[in-house]
């Protein structure tokens, strides 16, 4: 399975548990006197359409590269990502002004079986967000980690509202807003993830220089193409989940020019096989001292 295919099959993994979620949180949070986990259906549901947005990323980046896009669509996810954070801070946004409004307004004290319906969301949300941050990291989709810590930020509303809940039921009268502070906590939770997400995806649509690790494994592995005998400037952008790169690569002054274009094309071809995400790879040759 290519990294495409996995990353589009762990957006609809996403979606479908979302759309569960929220369901399950929704009834809960109404029959159960519980605006910390209403605001909890409401992340979830954001996270839908955000997840929808993912899949659609994706599913767009994998076109071929044409004349109008010569490197490809993939700069669609860091764009896709935005929008992903867009609708965190717009659902942290909601949530905090539902919280601070049922703050101002008593209500009855949530129901003691809300605390067993938060107790199952937590456990599979952590679950949900370890299966795809590790997608997210085997296939380098930015966009796919977004929606990971979608699942993360799910899972710290679901444990602030757990609190909020358990004091309001351990106190009783007069403690009956606490998942209502509890659920305000966790809009300024969303908003701190939000950033998290929001910046690798700055990072990589201003082609920010970001990869260390990856240059040095070029460096490494380009000496072992015979006629290269080191590597000089080293640069690389990302673009969906494939890396391009623009390599210097040293060779013999007395080698002609046919020579030098063969050994850019074994090099070019043998990094493409050792490497996996790489995209366009050019190399410039440059001829020792």
């Amino acid at each position: 399975m290519t990294s495409e295919q996995t990353a589009v099959k762990t957006a609809y993994f996403s979606i479908v548990g979302n759309v569960i979620l929220a369901l399950i949180k929704g009834f809960a949070g109404v029959w159960g006197n519980s605006y910390a986990l209403v605001a909890d259906a409401i992340e979830s549901t954001t996270d839908i359409f955000s997840s929808l947005l993912v899949l659609f990323g994706l599913k767009y980046a994998k076109r071929p590269a044409d004349g109008n896009h010569p490197y490809g669509h993939g700069k669609i996810e860091p764009l896709i990502t935005f929008i992903v954070v867009a609708f965190l801070v717009t659902s942290a946004t909601i949530i905090a002004y539902e919280s601070i409004q049922n703050i101002q307004t008593p209500h009855a004290l949530p129901k003691t079986w809300t605390l067993f319906v938060l107790g199952g969301i937590i456990l599979w949300k952590e679950i949900a967000y370890q299966i795809v941050i590790k997608k997210s990291q085997e296939t380098h989709s930015s966009s796919l980690k977004a929606d990971a810590w979608h699942h993360r930020s799910d899972a710290i509303t679901s444990i602030t509202a757990f609190i909020g809940i358990s004091i309001a039921l351990i106190f009783g009268q007069g403690y009956e807003t606490a998942d209502d502070w509890a659920a305000l906590l966790a809009s300024g939770f969303i908003l701190y993830n939000s950033y998290l997400i929001f910046r690798p995806a700055l990072g990589e649509i201003m082609d920010e220089h970001l990869y260390d690790n990856l240059i040095d494994e070029i460096r490494e592995k380009s000496i072992h193409v015979p006629g290269v005998l080191g590597t000089e400037k080293c640069y690389i952008r990302k673009s969906g989940m494939k890396y391009h790169v623009d390599l210097h690569a040293i060779v013999d002054a007395n080698l002609s020019v046919k020579e030098g274009h063969y050994i850019a094309h074994c090099l070019q071809d043998y990094l493409r096989s050792q490497i996996p995400n790489l995209g366009h790879v050019l190399i410039h040759i440059e001829p020792n001292e």
